[in-house]
């Protein structure tokens, strides 16, 4: 069953509608973990995470001013929640990922031929019928986006594993159009490079 509109669900989880309730934690509690997870550092403590931002949410329900959609208030105080447990974890951020996302080199430069287009062109990807997602490629993806800054790894979260639109990405992290369009592009080269790279090398082992 699909979530209602706000002007509809608010009323009910107001007046403790454990249907509607249940209803929003089904439709949003697996993205909000996967979101936590951004922040914390253990799949137990995003679980927390979670528990403790519905717990803000229902306390918090009447003090709701609408001023932005009640997903997008939800995933900010998950947000919050996450860095302030993140925080007291002392988590690290990796930022082997703050370098250009792609090799200058790789492209040709000013005054050459097709400026700008790829000096040769990289190794094709399979496409999924040619080649099913292995434990080993979800491992590779896993990898890249552990090593993304953080803001870099919630855009691509919310955006690539959630399916947010850009407008409600930038609604929920409170950032401008612009940057959350170069945060998820420095995100997808990161990951692209880490799988090109494994897809280059699966290649060599080929037989010809």
């Amino acid at each position: 069953m699909s979530v209602p509109p706000d002007e509809t669900l608010l009323p009910r989880l107001r007046a403790g509608d454990d249907d509607a309730f249940a209803l929003v934690l089904d439709a949003w509690s697996a993205g909000m973990l996967r979101l936590a997870r951004v922040y914390v550092s253990t799949p137990e403590s995003a679980a927390e995470v979670v528990q403790e931002t519905w717990l803000a949410v229902i306390a918090g329900l009447d003090g709701f001013a609408g001023r932005s959609s009640l997903r997008t208030w939800v995933y900010r105080i998950l947000i919050n929640t996450a860095k302030r447990r993140g925080g007291r974890e002392s988590r690290t951020v990796p930022l082997s990922s703050l370098g250009p996302t792609v090799d200058p080199a790789a492209f040709a430069g000013p005054g050459e031929p097709f400026s700008g287009h790829w000096r040769e062109l990289p190794a094709p990807w399979p496409t999924p019928e040619q080649h099913t997602l292995s434990a080993e490629v979800r491992d590779r993806i896993a990898t890249a986006l552990a090593g993304l800054p953080e803001r870099q790894r919630a855009v691509l979260v919310l955006r690539d594993v959630q399916g947010h639109t850009s407008a409600e990405v930038c609604a929920i992290l409170e950032l401008s159009a612009a940057n959350q369009r170069v945060l998820l592009h420095r995100a997808r080269a990161a990951v692209r490079a880490e799988l090109a790279t494994y897809f280059a090398a699966a290649g060599e082992g080929r037989p010809r």
